[in-house]
């Protein structure tokens, strides 16, 4: 039987676009964090995989389920992250829902509408955000703020790869009704640069995205943890940036995505705006989420 972990793509959490188990989170999360980031890393490959077929994908992601559950010790991400929380005392809830999202990857090739695009959100990305909010066990009222910004991560990655991942696995995230709107079809996705048509729809989208994050921004002063609001105040900053880039470039065509450099400043900069800010005390006011 192959092993989900034979199938990894050899991407680690230093390659993601954000912060993962950093060294601004205190240590005491660090092993459980990483734990949760290779069973999601080891899902996420399996939905894309070039050469694994649609029930062989939806088998080994039935397995890790499983696994996660307690039903078998064959798959070590699995048993990994079981044990990791049950150290803790924590349900599996959230990576159970980010499996949803990756089946999602598996069955789902085109996305209707924003709001379409939103429900994936909703499995894909929200949850990590939700699952570093219940590690340093902060309220359920932080999920809103949370929310906004794992989408807004999740949709600058969906811009920024929109060419590779129709090339690749003939999955497009950007939504049908906006590419019709603009005159743009998806096919353009495979040239070498993008026309007129549908870099008004991509740039029309990262100015919705753009809205998400400012929803957000909130976040790092909502959650009592320093070291969290800290690295909140990073991912932030990251996001911010990789927005404004897509707002004015052509992710075909044109580099979207931040330098070893400009991760190191925005790191620095995100970092000393919530230093500063906790500094002088001010707090913001907390909204709930649904489904906390």
């Amino acid at each position: 039987m192959t092993s989900a972990s034979e199938l990894r793509s050899g991407k680690t959490h230093r390659d993601e676009n954000f912060p993962v188990a950093s060294w601004i989170i205190h240590p005491r999360h660090r092993a459980l964090i990483l734990a949760f980031y290779n069973f999601v890393r080891t899902a996420d490959d399996i939905a894309d995989h070039a050469t694994l077929d649609a029930s062989e994908k939806l088998r080994l992601l039935d397995l890790l389920e499983a696994e996660l559950l307690g039903r078998g010790d064959t798959q070590p991400e699995a048993v990994n992250l079981r044990r990791a929380l049950a150290e803790r005392s924590m349900p599996p809830r959230h990576a159970l829902d980010v499996l949803v999202a990756f089946r999602m990857d598996v069955t789902k090739l085109r996305y209707e509408n924003w709001d379409e695009v939103i429900h994936y959100c909703r499995y894909s990305a929200m949850p990590v955000g939700r699952f570093m909010l219940d590690v340093h066990g902060e309220s359920t009222s932080t999920w809103a703020a949370s929310d906004a910004l794992c989408a807004g991560l999740q949709i600058n990655n969906h811009l920024q790869d929109c060419g590779k991942d129709f090339r690749d696995l003939n999955r497009v995230y950007l939504p049908r009704d906006a590419l019709a709107a603009a005159g743009a079809s998806v096919e353009e996705l495979g040239q070498a640069r993008s026309s007129p048509a549908l870099l008004q729809c991509l740039h029309a989208l990262a100015v919705r995205t753009e809205a998400l994050l400012d929803e957000s921004r909130s976040l790092s002063a909502e959650v009592r943890d320093i070291r969290l609001g800290c690295e909140v105040s990073v991912i932030q900053a990251f996001a911010d940036k990789i927005v404004g880039l897509l707002k004015v470039r052509d992710p075909l065509s044109e580099r979207v995505h931040l330098g070893a450099l400009e991760l190191l400043a925005y790191s620095l900069g995100g970092i000393a705006s919530e230093m500063a800010r906790r500094a002088v005390g001010r707090r913001p006011v907390s909204k709930p989420a649904a489904g906390a």
